[in-house]
């Protein structure tokens, strides 16, 4: 009936990837604590988009998905981050 494939992830793999969102969260507290100026909000967005890519492998399964669902995801990504750019571009002429 059902082709998919199931997988066991340990509790191990688990751990891991709890102390890899708790250690990105404790750098972007840190990161507010520091002045970069302009590069603060650019050093942010960046653990934020570390710390969604390891939710959207682990959590939401992608790593074990049909690759043409990563592909999907990293255009849509990419499409995102080409709208930020534009955006931030333009508000820094402003």
């Amino acid at each position: 009936m059902s082709q998919e494939k199931h997988h066991i992830v340990s509790y191990t793999t688990h751990g891991i990837v709890l102390a890899v969102l708790l250690l990105l969260t404790a750098a972007s507290v840190a990161v507010t604590r520091l002045e970069m100026g302009p590069l603060n909000t650019l050093v942010a967005m960046l653990i934020a988009g570390a710390k969604a890519a390891v939710v959207l492998i682990w959590f939401m399964h992608l790593k074990f998905d049909n690759k043409l669902y990563t592909i999907f995801t990293v255009l849509v990504l990419v499409i995102f981050l080409l709208v930020m750019y534009v955006t931030f571009f333009d508000y820094s002429y402003r």
